[in-house]
């Protein structure tokens, strides 16, 4: 178990390392330049003053080559520097521990909801006898995956913050304004969580130990939610671990459509603004989430499935 936690590691930093080189190339790509959007954020300007523009190139380290940029940033990273955030002057690191909560909190209520629809609706169908309802129930997921994030939001907030009333439309304040940001974010990574887990619920119904368990006298509802639901459980994990990076990157679309303060809306305006040091920052913590929830899973696999730690034995 030591050396394989040593190799995820060593994944793990690799994952950080290219995350990091990815976004400092397609920044540098972009077209534009931070440093005249800063001196002239309008674009109304006719005129920014040369030694102006200098100093503040020199000051953000803007003036060296390109590959001591990237160096320069590299060690500072490693060391938890993400530098200073080109628009507002602030530590990179204050920002995102300002928007970091809210986004955690969505992003949580979102997970929690999408895991627990998609678990109840896999369940459902795949236990049902009656083949019109069952196939009834496992047409939702591909319809829920087809609808726009952003569509969605927009009907909730019409049906019912606009026309019932019953929860804020805008804003972070308390609870009540998280329920249709998570509904809005959860319905469709449910979706991705029903359809994989209905998949694999059906395959492994068809295995022999469950004619087995059945032989022996297991009720039909026992031998679905013991043993085959432990059994079917492991690609269900997997997808769980890959759509925490989704919920990070829906959250964007999310924040905007409801107006909340987070990561989401701080990506989209140090994208706008080309804040470099801030939009390396976000895609860090965003990869450090992804590889520890994915770390996480892998070393639940063992508790759901014993035979995985003795496959890994055996290949070493």
């Amino acid at each position: 178990m030591g050396l394989y936690l040593l190799r995820r590691l060593g994944q793990a930093a690799v994952v950080l390392w290219a995350a990091f080189t990815v976004s400092f190339v397609i920044l540098y790509m972009l077209p534009g330049d931070p440093v005249a959007i800063m001196l002239n954020p309008g674009g109304q300007a006719t005129y920014v003053d040369p030694e102006a523009e200098a100093a503040l190139r020199a000051e953000l380290g803007f003036d060296k080559p390109l590959i001591e940029q990237y160096f320069t940033r590299l060690i500072a990273a490693v060391q938890g520097d993400f530098g200073t955030s080109i628009r507002t002057g602030e530590p990179v690191l204050n920002s995102l521990g300002g928007a970091l909560p809210e986004t955690l909190k969505l992003a949580g209520a979102s997970l929690l909801l999408a895991i627990t629809l998609g678990m109840a609706l896999a369940l459902t169908a795949t236990f049902m006898r009656a083949k019109w309802l069952r196939e009834a129930l496992l047409s939702l997921p591909p319809l829920a995956i087809s609808l726009p994030g952003f569509w969605v939001g927009l009907m909730l907030l019409q049906v019912f913050s606009f026309g019932l009333g019953w929860f804020p439309a805008f804003g972070n304040d308390g609870v009540a304004s998280l329920v249709l940001p998570a509904i809005t974010l959860g319905v469709p990574t449910g979706a991705v969580v029903a359809q994989v887990l209905a998949n694999s619920l059906g395959a492994t119904w068809r295995q022999p130990f469950v004619e087995v368990a059945r032989a022996k006298g297991v009720s039909r509802l026992r031998t679905h939610l013991v043993h085959v639901l432990r059994n079917a459980a492991i690609p269900s994990l997997t997808i769980v671990g890959l759509i925490v990076g989704s919920s990070l990157a829906g959250a964007v679309v999310v924040e905007t459509v409801y107006s909340r303060s987070g990561v989401g809306r701080l990506l989209q305006g140090a994208v706008a603004e080309q804040d470099i040091p801030m939009v390396q920052g976000l895609v860090l913590v965003s990869a450090v989430a992804f590889v520890v929830v994915n770390l996480l899973v892998d070393l639940t696999y063992p508790l759901v499935d014993p035979r995985i730690t003795t496959r890994r034995r055996v290949g070493a």
